[in-house]
């Protein structure tokens, strides 16, 4: 087994997918986020505007709420809005070249929705382009059908990436059969049985693939508020649309991620950090 035993810390400035002169929205990147609901609507915002200031360059929010869609859009007025009735998830076998493109799904689902866990099964069965899924949707993970559709899009060489806290990864090891006594080994254990890249977070967070374990130790307290793993998921899944390799979107996303909790505490005290305000300081981080 092979661990790197220092800062998840790479060419950060290599791995940011700085734009050509030439660019255009859709070169920079389409991100389609298949989130919220009527309990958790905030979610959605916080995972749009994340996407969209870490530099994806069109971000469609599909959601069957309509208090998610009015808030995205007061949110957001620049991201686009689809009903999930009028969503097709087979068009994602379509990827045009120079057109990179991903799918982050699940923050702020229900757990308990079913109409939430048929549009997982049919996004990860059809989406040849990265897939993202975070919050709610983990919990579909559990699901024979949604299994079956990971192990589709791991033969095909599909990438699929899971961001777990710390109890959502415990009950997914019961779901998957593993088993692991330190975070760092629960990683590699979930992301060898789902073929996925997981990304396990905690006050140090530890993203896997396969053998590999890569750890972001650059973590602060002030991201320990509801909300600040719905900013994680877009950015990561941001850098995935706009090309990014998948463990590089997965550590510098993460890294980001915790420079911008950083640079908001010492605005606003540790205290008085919101996810709002760590949202906002994503550009400071980039700018770093």
């Amino acid at each position: 087994m092979s661990s790197n035993s220092g800062v998840a810390n790479p060419s950060l400035d290599i791995a940011l997918p700085w734009p050509d002169d030439s660019a255009n929205k859709y070169s920079r990147g389409k991100l389609i986020l298949a989130v919220g609901s009527e309990r958790y609507p905030g979610a959605a915002c916080l995972a749009t505007r994340a996407a969209q200031r870490m530099g994806a360059g069109y971000v469609e929010v599909v959601t069957s709420s309509d208090t998610v869609r009015q808030l995205v859009l007061g949110y957001c007025p620049s991201a686009v809005v689809t009903s999930a009735s009028s969503f097709a998830p087979e068009l994602l076998e379509a990827v045009k070249p120079g057109h990179p493109q991903a799918v982050c799904i699940g923050p702020g689902f229900d757990s308990g929705d079913e109409q939430a866990k048929e549009l997982l099964v049919q996004v990860a069965k059809h989406a040849v382009c990265p897939l993202l899924i975070d919050g709610g949707a983990l919990s579909f993970l559990a699901s024979k059908h949604v299994q079956k559709a990971l192990r589709k899009r791991k033969k095909h060489n599909r990438l699929t990436v899971v961001t777990p806290h710390g109890g959502e990864a415990a009950r997914l090891a019961k779901a998957y059969g593993v088993s692991a006594e330190t975070p760092e080994d629960m990683a590699r254990a979930l992301s060898q049985a789902m073929g996925a890249i997981v990304v396990l977070k905690g006050p140090d967070t530890y993203i896997a693939s396969g053998e590999d374990v890569h750890p972001m130790r650059e973590g602060t307290v002030a991201l320990a508020k509801a909300g600040t793993g719905d900013i994680l998921a877009g950015m990561i899944a941001s850098l995935l649309a706009q090309g990014v390799e998948g463990v590089s979107a997965a550590v510098l996303g993460s890294t980001l991620h915790a420079r911008a909790g950083i640079v908001a505490a010492e605005r606003f005290s540790v205290i008085g950090v919101t996810p709002e305000d760590i949202v906002e300081a994503i550009p400071a981080a980039i700018k770093e």
